[in-house]
């Protein structure tokens, strides 16, 4: 299980930190943009799709990154309370219960309208430079396929915690600026007070 689990987490991050240099790419041309049409007086037609395809492709591809790196956003007031073994019963049972069927949907349905899309050369009716969409649309099943896996991965660290009651630990290559802080502040009170 663990095998797995890693395989699943590098995948999810190979894909995740793949695409976020989409932001870089959004910022070149938000900002070529912004020159040409407030410089130059001579606005592009494409701008704007674009920028919507790179951001919601990068929203699209980063959520299995996000989902091995334990970073969705958890009302947890309560769960946080439990134990680690009935944190992953409820886990399991959600993930069973909405997770999979979510994404099965999202894979079937993005495969149905990819495959149109793709059949008749689906473009943009957003601007008239008539952007093609249909690789856009793909996304929508690379990213069921993505989560799938991860929930894969998720289901095996539920089974782990039940067993152990104890989880195992999610890659860490992003740190939270609050934990820096805090990691500092206290650096600083232990210098302080040797």
């Amino acid at each position: 299980m663990i095998a797995y689990i890693r395989f699943a987490d590098a995948l999810s991050a190979w894909f995740g930190k793949a695409f976020a240099w989409l932001i870089l790419m959004m910022a070149l041309g938000t900002g070529y943009e912004v020159f040409v049409r407030y410089v130059l007086n001579s606005p592009t037609a494409w701008a704007f799709d674009v920028s919507f395809i790179m951001y919601g492709t990068l929203f699209m591809m980063a959520g299995a990154y996000t989902l091995s790196r334990d970073g969705h956003v958890r009302g947890d007031f309560l769960y946080r309370l439990w134990s680690p073994r009935w944190q992953a019963r409820i886990d399991l049972v959600l993930y069973l219960l909405f997770f999979f069927p979510g994404v099965l949907a999202l894979i079937f349905a993005g495969w149905k309208y990819a495959s149109r899309s793709w059949q008749y050369g689906e473009v943009s009716v957003n601007s008239p430079a008539g952007i093609p969409i249909y690789q856009f649309k793909t996304v929508l099943v690379a990213a069921g396929l993505l989560l799938f896996i991860q929930g894969i991965a998720q289901v095996m660290r539920c089974l782990l915690a039940i067993r152990d009651n104890e989880w195992l630990p999610a890659e860490s290559d992003v740190r939270e600026t609050e934990d820096i802080l805090m990691a500092r502040a206290a650096e600083a009170e232990k210098d302080a007070h040797p």
